[in-house]
């Protein structure tokens, strides 16, 4: 009997010197290098992705507060899968299994159906694109309400960045956001305040002995509408990311302690809402019946 790898089908686009292997599993970013430099951490396809690597989170990103939520006068229940915590993290669909709809040489399109249940009684259609181009990888979900009634909705992205050769500890990281959002001890919203120290990403920070595991919100885009994250390696390159304006808020966390992960790696999220958006409505988006809703972002080594 052949086993088929935890991470599903692989889906490898090529473009001149950029390779990108797509996963049917959470439709994540398994690997992205440029010639011989990876892009972010690569992990092997015959294990379970670490800490989410890659994934798409929909149709939540982050945390929600007790696996428990209200919207439209009605209270649901979800999974709890952060125990420690008592969290649902990352929503539904990050071991999930997407079919492709579309493919190119440099292009895939995957797809996943989200069934109803209990705690999320709304069908839910994502399609995920990712596109090599000159200009690096573009990744583009539109999310298609199936049902009858408005949907809670909110999608995020797991790339987990290399820092090249060096560690992360030689790494600076920029940021284009003037706000963070405070936290309690289970690593839930409590409010935002204007950046200082070590949260102020703006003008690039040493990531030497600073541990983040925090959002920020209040972004800055530039004349193109789109917010960017860099984080530059030892070797002086570049890992930029990039968000269009559908995408206000980002997380980052250095690693520290996650098994697979262990500050190899910073993770450079960018998401439509913060944590608890389910519970708060801070920045949720509410999908009419047939309606759709796209985010793109992307990744270019400089």
């Amino acid at each position: 009997m052949n086993t088929p790898p935890p991470t599903g089908d692989q889906h490898v686009l090529r473009h001149d010197d950029q390779v990108a292997v797509i996963t049917s599993v959470a439709a994540s970013l398994r690997e992205y290098r440029v010639g011989d430099r990876d892009v972010v951490l690569p992990f092997a396809a015959d294990t379970i992705a670490p800490a989410f690597s890659g994934a798409v989170l929909a149709p939540w990103p982050n945390r929600l507060r007790d696996a428990t939520y209200r919207f439209r006068d009605v209270t649901y229940e979800v999974p709890l899968t952060e125990h420690e915590r008592l969290t649902a993290l990352h929503g539904l669909v990050a071991y999930a299994r997407f079919a492709p709809v579309a493919v190119a040489p440099d292009a895939v399109t995957l797809r996943h159906d989200l069934v109803p249940m209990p705690g999320y009684p709304w069908p839910l259609r994502l399609d995920v694109t990712y596109t090599l181009a000159d200009d690096g990888l573009t990744v583009a979900v539109v999310a298609t309400n199936l049902g009858a009634t408005v949907a809670p909705y909110g999608v995020g992205f797991h790339p987990w960045l290399s820092p090249g050769p060096g560690p992360v500890d030689a790494c600076t990281l920029r940021l284009d956001a003037a706000r963070r959002v405070t936290v309690d001890e289970r690593l839930l919203p409590t409010g935002t305040q204007a950046v200082t120290g070590s949260f102020d990403l703006r003008a690039g920070r040493a990531l030497a002995g600073v541990a983040l595991d925090d959002a920020w919100v209040d972004v800055t885009p530039d004349d193109d509408g789109l917010t960017w994250a860099e984080l530059t390696g030892a070797d002086g390159r570049t890992v930029a990311v990039w968000a269009d304006a559908t995408l206000p808020a980002w997380q980052v966390c250095t690693g520290d302690g996650i098994p697979g992960i262990e500050r190899r790696g910073v993770a450079v999220e960018p998401m439509t809402c913060v944590a608890d958006a389910f519970r708060t409505g801070d920045l949720l988006i509410e999908l009419d019946p047939a309606a759709s809703h796209e985010v793109r972002w992307g990744l270019t080594l400089r």
